[in-house]
């Protein structure tokens, strides 16, 4: 394992772990609205599927860890929206 393939993994697990962390935040306690452990964990989902499909490439050109990374932004952010108008 290379230090970019090292680095890269810890953008895709630090977004999905910061993410899960800070929606759970935003609901809970400054919402107060009550989230799930599943609605919690889906930015996680993001992070094991980066680590379970990518098995040596050829990556294509949409396949990066700063895409992961966003994706699980963005399943976040949809997670938390549908816990607050759901």
């Amino acid at each position: 394992m290379d230090l970019e393939s090292v680095r890269e993994d810890l953008l895709v697990a630090g977004a999905a772990a910061g993410s899960a962390v800070a929606m759970t935040l935003v609901l809970e306690l400054g919402a107060n609205v009550a989230v799930s452990f599943p609605l919690r964990a889906s930015p996680l989902v993001v992070y094991f599927a980066y680590l379970f499909t990518r098995k040596g490439g050829p990556y294509g050109s949409f396949d990066t860890a700063r895409n992961w990374a966003v994706l699980a932004l963005v399943v976040a952010v949809a997670a938390g929206a549908y816990a607050l108008f759901g």
